[in-house]
């Protein structure tokens, strides 16, 4: 297993409530807690698909900023997981219920993308 660098990343209890939906909990060696919600997961995938996928909505959004007309999204139902798993002992894979299954969220990416302020302003830079 990979050690995280950041001793504050290491999870000392981890619950993923899929048959529930609530999301994913995890409690910290610093004791922080952190609640995930499967949709909000889903838009943060690490995986190169999804990151690629973010980078072109950001362009578009960025050159529909400065043409004429708005580009309407798509409805999409909200994201739930159908299943999730280990893998190792320094990540979580989950199975959502739109088919994405590649994406990997290792513990120090979870710590990273923590939905509270502490977390944003403790591990997140604002480059820009």
């Amino acid at each position: 297993m990979p050690i995280p660098l950041d001793p504050r990343k290491k999870p000392t209890d981890i619950k993923v409530r899929v048959s529930t939906g609530a999301g994913v909990d995890i409690v910290w060696a610093d004791h922080h807690s952190s609640h995930y919600d499967f949709a909000y997961l889903r838009g943060q995938c690490p995986c190169a698909m999804c990151d690629d996928e973010r980078r072109k909505k950001k362009d578009l959004a960025a050159h529909a900023a400065s043409g004429p007309g708005a580009v309407l999204p798509l409805f999409k139902p909200r994201p739930t997981a159908r299943a999730a798993k280990a893998v190792g002992n320094y990540a979580l894979q989950i199975d959502f219920s739109d088919g994405h299954t590649t994406g990997i969220y290792s513990y120090d990416y979870l710590r990273t993308i923590c939905p509270c302020q502490e977390c944003a302003k403790a591990f997140r830079s604002y480059a820009g």
